[in-house]
C-alpha cells in the first residue's frame, strides 16, 4: 500500500496504476473526489476507481462539528468529546509499507502553542488576542470553522496544517459574512466570540437568533453574560447542570467572574451561528433557560420571570443544581 494524492489523477506517478490515461477512461461517468488515499501498488485502474469510492480507503478528511473546541474534553456521562486537534490527527493517521504519516494532538498543540501568526495564517482581525494570549494553544480556538475538510496531506507538518485550515477557515468566515457591515457594534472577532455562545447555548436553530440578541442585549446594558457554556469550556468535565468551581474559576474565558465576551471564541463556529449573531432577533429578553432535552428554551426579560422558567427545568429533571 501506499498514500496516494487525487489531484489532477498522478496515481501513475505514485506507482498505483499504469496510466493516467487508464484511471481516466476506468473512471468514465463515475464520481471520484479529489483527496487524498491509501491504495495498494499495481493496481488495475478500475480496481483504483472501485477502491475510491467511499471513504474507506479515504485519509485526510475530517467534519468538525459546530462547537467544539480544540481540546477534547469529558462529559458528565463519562465520555470524552474528541476536541479538534484529535479530529486532525485521526484524519491524516495513515500507515503504508512505505512509511507512517500524520500528525499527533501533542504536535498541534506545540504548533498553536510556538508558530507565529504568519506560520499559522491568523487573519489581521484575531492577531490582538492572539498575541495577547502568548504562547498558549488556545490563542486560535475558534479560528479553525465548522464542517467538512476534504484535502488534509497527512504528509505535511503540524504548523502546514494548521496555516491551511485556519486560512480557508477565514475565506469561509468571509463568506458567511463576519466582515460585513452590520448593526450589531461587534469587530469581527467579537463576532465570532459571540457566534461561538451562540453555538453552544442556543439547543434548536430558531433560538439561535433570539440567544444572540440577549447576549448583545446584556453587553449593551454592561451586565455579565453568566453563560454556562463560558464556564464549561475550562472545566474539567463539561456539565450542563454546572456547579461548584466552574462558576467561581477566575479565568479569562468565565463570564460568571468576568463582565464581556471571553478572551476566545469557545468553540467552531458554523454559518447559522453566524448569520443569527450579525442578525439577531427582535426582543428585550435578558435570561434564557432550556428546559426541557427536546431543547425546549424559554426566554424572558425579568430574572423573576427566569426563576420561574428555570424552576421547569427542574420540574423536568433537566436541572438539579439550584433547584428548589
Amino acid at each position: 500500500d501506499r498514500l496516494t494524492p487525487l489531484v489532477a489523477h498522478p496515481h501513475a506517478d505514485a506507482g498505483v496504476v499504469g496510466s493516467k490515461k487508464a484511471f481516466v477512461n476506468a473512471t468514465g461517468n463515475d464520481t471520484v473526489a479529489a483527496g487524498f488515499y491509501k491504495l495498494p501498488k499495481g493496481i488495475s485502474a478500475a480496481a483504483a476507481v472501485e477502491k475510491m469510492q467511499g471513504n474507506a480507503n479515504r485519509v485526510g478528511f475530517m467534519i468538525i462539528p459546530e462547537g467544539r473546541q480544540l481540546d477534547s474534553k469529558k462529559g458528565a456521562d463519562g465520555k470524552t468529546t474528541p476536541g479538534i486537534f484529535q479530529l486532525i490527527a485521526d484524519a491524516t493517521a495513515v500507515k503504508t509499507d512505505d512509511a507512517t504519516y500524520g500528525v499527533t494532538v501533542e504536535d498541534l498543540m506545540k504548533a498553536a502553542d510556538t508558530a507565529s501568526a504568519d506560520e499559522l495564517g491568523i487573519p489581521s482581525w484575531a492577531r490582538e488576542t492572539f498575541d495577547k494570549l502568548g504562547n498558549d494553544h488556545r490563542r486560535i480556538e475558534g479560528l479553525i470553522a465548522s464542517g467538512a475538510w476534504e484535502n488534509l496531506n497527512p504528509e505535511s507538518s503540524p504548523v502546514e496544517l494548521l496555516h491551511s485550515l485556519i486560512t480557508d477557515s477565514a475565506k469561509r468566515f468571509t463568506a458567511w459574512g463576519l466582515e460585513s457591515d452590520n448593526k450589531t457594534g461587534l469587530t469581527p472577532y467579537q463576532t465570532l466570540v459571540t457566534a461561538s455562545i451562540v453555538e453552544r447555548e442556543a439547543s434548536v436553530e430558531g433560538d439561535f437568533a433570539k440567544v444572540s440578541r440577549v447576549i448583545l442585549n446584556r453587553l449593551t446594558d454592561d451586565q455579565r453574560l453568566e453563560m454556562d457554556s463560558t464556564a464549561n469550556y475550562t472545566a474539567n468535565i463539561q456539565n450542563i447542570d454546572l456547579s461548584g468551581a466552574a462558576y467561581k474559576d477566575e479565568n479569562a474565558w468565565n463570564t460568571y467572574q468576568h463582565k464581556g465576551l471571553p478572551i476566545t471564541p469557545i468553540g467552531s463556529v458554523g454559518e447559522r451561528a453566524l448569520h443569527a449573531t450579525l442578525n439577531p432577533a427582535d426582543g428585550d429578553w435578558r435570561y434564557f433557560v432550556t428546559v426541557d432535552r427536546d431543547g425546549k428554551t424559554l426566554f424572558s426579560r425579568t430574572f423573576e420571570q427566569h426563576k420561574k422558567n428555570r424552576q421547569v427545568a427542574c420540574d423536568n429533571k433537566l436541572l438539579v443544581t439550584g433547584c428548589e
